[in-house]
């Protein structure tokens, strides 16, 4: 193998495979990256057993070949090359990487132990990358990060036809997002459960391409998800569990006794502030009445904060509990210049979302649920 390949697209392409490839693999080999070169291009690889990722990107081959190095290693070494082109050249056992005058000498794994990567499902339709990018960044916060709980730290795809929904919980808020795509199948209906944090990587290398998801049969087993764009390949396993039942937890119209609407920006501030005195899992007290809520945490033995914030509420006051970083997670997904609240109960689940204008109706494809905390008397 010999070729030579642009540092920036060579790092990116190496950094995001290698993002994938577990730091405590089960089996040495599997912290691995295939490279390949042929016919114009080098393509990466990597597979662990329970997701893939492969990219090709342009490239002066003088030298067909294939070699298996540490992932990690060489993600690290692309990184900090000082010229704006890298050379790759394998040989027997090992693979010399050069930009300039910088050299590195990698020892080849060896390649007839390395598993074959799984093949991407038969396409099951297209989404606009950008617009499914932004979809899981407003849900991923709100997936859980105990892999005892392994349900709760996946996103939940309902496919409906021409729209996908996309929910996430970690049993204290939920998070919902549902966008419009392009099914092969236009009467396609089923549910998959996908690792968080892979789709949120996914996502955001394939965001400005049109993405094809491409679904396995759940009743041949297959129990996978595949995702092209860009020149890009993943495969993931999909979350074996059922997912909990909590669209009843989205209020209806009618149960609705209050809204408010405040300024974003103002009030991701404002929580800021009065955070820094809240004992951690303390919630902030939110007492809105008409015009204004007023901000409180802390307690008199340490410290207290307090703080009011313009608003605009309609129907009843009400006063509740929110837990500081939970809400800031959901003021930062909202991507608008005004956040809505919607109450039913004090003790009842609260529904941010945003809006542009005062005058504008809250999406229903859209619902950030807040689980309100006890407040101490």
């Amino acid at each position: 193998m010999k070729v030579r390949v642009g540092r920036e697209v060579l790092a990116e392409a190496v950094g995001w495979v290698a993002r994938g490839l577990p730091t405590r693999p089960s089996v040495p080999i599997l912290a691995g990256m295939v490279v390949e070169a042929a016919d114009g291009q080098v393509t990466l690889s990597g597979f662990d057993y329970e997701s893939s990722a492969q990219v090709s990107v342009p490239a002066e081959v003088a030298g067909e070949g294939r070699a298996l190095v540490s992932g990690r290693l060489l993600s690290d070494i692309c990184r900090s090359m000082p010229r704006d082109s890298v050379e790759l050249d394998g040989e027997s056992t090992r693979i010399q990487v050069s930009s300039g005058s910088s050299r590195f000498s990698l020892h080849m794994l060896p390649l007839d132990e390395y598993p074959a990567l799984p093949e991407i499902p038969k396409a099951s339709g297209v989404v606009d990358g950008d617009l499914f990018a932004r979809a899981v960044a407003q849900v991923v916060s709100a997936a859980g990060r105990d892999d005892t709980l392994p349900v709760f730290t996946g996103i939940r795809l309902e496919i409906r036809g021409t729209s996908i929904s996309l929910l996430a919980t970690d049993r204290y808020r939920l998070a919902v997002r549902t966008i419009p795509w392009e099914p092969v199948d236009a009467d396609i209906d089923t549910n998959v459960l996908v690792p968080a944090k892979l789709l949120s990587d996914v996502a955001k290398a394939m965001a400005g391409h049109e993405l094809t998801l491409a679904l396995g049969s759940t009743r041949t087993g297959d129990g996978l998800i595949g995702f092209e764009g860009g020149g890009r390949h993943a495969t993931s396993r999909l979350i074996d569990g059922e997912f909990p039942k909590v669209r009843n937890l989205i209020p209806a119209e009618a149960a609705i006794t209050s809204t408010v609407t405040v300024d974003t920006a103002t009030l991701v501030e404002a929580v800021k502030r009065v955070a820094l005195v809240a004992e951690r899992a303390a919630p902030i007290r939110f007492t809105i009445e008409e015009g204004v809520v007023t901000l409180d945490a802390g307690n008199g033995e340490e410290a207290e904060a307090s703080e009011a914030v313009e608003i605009t509420l309609t129907g009843q006051p009400v006063i509740a509990g929110f837990n500081a970083g939970y809400l800031l997670d959901g003021l930062a997904s909202l991507g608008a210049p005004i956040a809505h609240f919607a109450f039913t109960q004090p003790t009842r689940p609260a529904n941010l979302t945003g809006i542009r204008s005062p005058d504008e109706t809250p999406s229903e494809d859209a619902a950030y649920i807040l689980m309100p905390m006890r407040l101490p008397n």
